[in-house]
Parts: C-alpha cells; sequence; structure tokens
C-alpha cells in the first residue's frame, strides 16, 4: 500500500486470563496489518477498573504506529484483531480479553458515528495517559491543545495505575 503515512496511537488493554499475552499478540497483529508497522510500545500497567469495579485489574499499554490506513480502515481493523482474540461485547466497560482503542490519529480530529478522535476519554484515563507521555512526552491533544504532562497533572492520583515493566 502506498500513500502517505501517518502517526497514530493505539490503547491497549486486557484483564482477561494471559493479559501480557493478548496484549504481545495484539502487536504482533497490528505490526502485520497492511501498511502498518508498530514504532514504539510503553511499558505495562496494571490498572483497577474504573466504571464497573466488581472485575479483575487490567494490564494497559500505548503503541504508537506508523500507518497508510484510513482511520476507519484502522478501526475496523483493531476489531477484528479484537474478535480474533476472543473477545465478546457482553457488558459495556465490563471484563474483556482484548481492548483496542484508536486515541490519536496525526492531528486529524474526526467525529463520526463510527469513530472519534482524538479518543473522547483520554483526558479523564491516566491509564492511558501515563503510557503515552512514556513513548510520546511531546505529544499535544488536537482539541485541547494541552501537552500530555498537563493532562495528567490536571487528574492528579485518581485511580491505581501502577509500572509493570516492558513487554519483553
Amino acid at each position: 500500500m502506498n500513500g502517505p503515512r501517518i502517526s497514530a496511537f493505539i490503547a491497549l488493554g486486557s484483564n482477561r486470563s494471559f493479559r501480557a499475552d493478548r496484549i504481545r499478540r495484539a502487536l504482533f497483529l497490528i505490526d502485520g496489518l497492511p501498511g502498518t508497522r508498530v514504532i514504539d510500545v510503553s511499558g505495562l500497567y496494571e490498572t483497577e477498573p474504573l466504571y464497573y469495579r466488581a472485575q479483575a485489574d487490567f494490564l494497559n499499554c500505548v503503541a504508537a504506529v506508523e500507518t497508510v490506513l484510513e482511520p476507519i480502515q484502522l478501526l475496523k481493523c483493531c476489531q477484528e484483531i479484537e474478535r480474533d482474540l476472543g473477545r465478546t461485547r457482553s457488558r459495556r466497560y465490563g471484563p474483556r480479553e482484548i481492548d483496542l482503542d484508536i486515541i490519536a490519529y496525526g492531528r486529524r480530529v474526526i467525529r463520526t458515528p463510527e469513530l472519534t478522535v482524538p479518543h473522547p476519554g483520554l483526558p479523564g484515563r491516566r491509564f492511558v495517559l501515563l503510557p503515552l507521555r512514556e513513548i510520546a512526552p511531546y505529544w499535544r491533544h488536537p482539541v485541547l491543545d494541552r501537552a500530555v504532562g498537563d493532562l495528567l497533572a490536571a487528574l492528579g492520583e485518581r485511580g491505581r495505575v501502577v509500572y509493570q515493566g516492558g513487554l519483553r
């Protein structure tokens, strides 16, 4: 596939068995998408669930990718990877084998019924902002025009997010 390469960020999370293995497998599959490569991955962060509390802790990370896929194509590929890795959508914010969210796609602002980028929950999610700051400390939110560190500082210490090390 030829075309301009866009830098994007994808948040990955899992709270079902073999969490780190599922994240590794998802990264491998993302790296194999047409015209796409993973260029950096944060460490893993263990996170307490936010909205539906009666479930296991999550492992989360953020991947920086370069892709020629359009945003909706990338979304559909991420959803296919989720299905391939056993994700079923039964309860909103419930347990999941794998969750892939496009949190940014270049500096583009996208608002369609299928996809909103930057991800609307990003400013309130330490479990995404911490790993994002690790791999992209100078990234700025294209709508809020705030640096990732400023977004983190505004959140304070709400919610337990503990660094667990790299994926090696």
